[in-house]
């Protein structure tokens, strides 16, 4: 069995993942990963593949017992659409999606706009200046709560859980951050269960209040699921779009990117190229219900693969020149979004989000430069900058 020996929080890798990629995939494009423990695929055909393979899913099939300092993170992760499979993930994810429906995104629009051109305003006159507290963080952050129908002024502290939640997913992973998560997760678990049991005696037009309506509709939604359903969509709902919009503003001025390519006509492919070129998860793993054979290698019964989403767009069999960014380039598919039964469900939310805030940035800041060279941060499966300072 080949192997690959590559620490996540090597600083050459966390700069450049993408050449790491390249050189296994060529050795591969399956290998046993060291630092993970398990094996690894690295090419777009694998990838895909294994995205809607049934025979793969994101349920442990031999779960260990929750440890007791991680009571309360765990018992959040059982009732994940995201860590589940059929029957519970369909009847979890029907319910999320007959209330997240594309009449309600694309309501959203005048919100985003409204935000945005706030926290334009909000802006110093002068550099250096972080965009991503200041712009690319409170964007989607108080977009989700808008959708969900929690207090939009918590964005902070919806900030602050769910940072602390999603670092158990990170490499590096310590019992200071595992303390931190569960902490977190209880402070998080409250404030939720008191606003959902007043929600319940006073609905709006929201996501939560129509999750809650479905729960009485005779859905089975119990109190735990919609808790771990509301903490899912308000974790994934802005943290990969955060990643994803710094990257992208990064990647628009390293480039010195046509405006056209920002344009209402070219906007779409631009956002596709973005995500393509620099996508915020990098890792996304699944387990095997039965041997998988890969070609060289099997994938026994129970063990776990990583799908290296982050590889799939530079892949050379699937986009010609794939380490050249282009916004002209033919549409062909990526997995920034995942694929097959979890694919990501605010996909259209965060495209959305995208369309509209990159435009409005530029046409705000038509000088705009890096102020130093940004650096991503070590926090891998997520590739994502520590800082984003620009010069307006």
């Amino acid at each position: 069995m080949k192997r690959l020996s590559q620490s996540p929080l090597d600083p050459g890798f966390i700069q450049n993942p993408y050449a790491v990629y390249d050189e296994a995939r060529a050795r591969g494009p399956v290998l046993f990963w060291e630092d993970y423990g398990m094996l690894a695929a690295f090419d777009a055909a694998t990838i895909t593949a294994l995205l809607r393979d049934r025979r793969l899913g994101r349920q442990n099939p031999e779960p260990a017992p929750a440890p007791a300092h991680l009571t309360q993170w765990h018992r959040v992760e059982a009732h994940s659409m995201l860590e589940l499979e059929p029957p519970r993930h369909t009847r979890l994810r029907a319910q999320v999606l007959r209330a997240f429906t594309s009449r309600r995104i694309a309501n959203l629009q005048p919100d985003i706009d409204q935000i945005m051109q706030e926290l334009l305003a909000a802006l110093p006159a002068t550099g250096p200046i972080d965009l991503i507290p200041q712009v690319c963080t409170q964007l989607p952050v108080r977009i989700i709560a808008r959708l969900l129908g929690v207090p939009e002024e918590r964005w902070p502290d919806l900030l602050r859980w769910s940072n602390t939640m999603v670092a158990m997913y990170m490499a590096g992973r310590s019992r200071a951050i595992e303390d931190a998560a569960e902490a977190a997760t209880g402070e998080f678990v409250s404030y939720l269960t008191d606003y959902i049991d007043r929600r319940r005696g006073d609905p709006g037009n929201d996501l939560i209040s129509e999750l809650i309506a479905t729960e009485s509709a005779g859905e089975k939604l119990s109190s735990e699921e919609l808790i771990g359903t509301c903490i899912l969509l308000l974790n994934a709902g802005h943290e990969a779009t955060v990643h994803a919009m710094g990257n992208a503003v990064k990647c628009l001025l390293e480039h010195q990117t046509d405006p056209l390519a920002l344009a209402p006509q070219n906007i779409a492919a631009t956002v596709e190229e973005l995500l393509r070129f620099d996508p915020p998860l990098h890792m996304f793993t699944r387990y095997a219900y039965e041997d998988i054979d890969l070609g060289d290698v099997t994938l026994k019964k129970g063990d776990e693969i990583a799908l290296i989403l982050g590889a799939a767009g530079h892949d050379p069999d699937i986009h010609v020149a794939p380490d050249l960014f282009n916004t002209q380039r033919p549409g062909r598919p990526h997995a920034a979004f995942g694929g097959g039964l979890h694919f990501c469900v605010g996909a259209p939310l965060a495209r959305l989000e995208l369309q509209s805030a990159l435009p409005a940035l530029f046409a705000h800041l038509p000088g705009m430069t890096l102020a130093e060279t940004p650096r991503y941060a070590a926090t891998y499966h997520f590739h994502r900058l520590e800082k984003l300072l620009i010069q307006p």
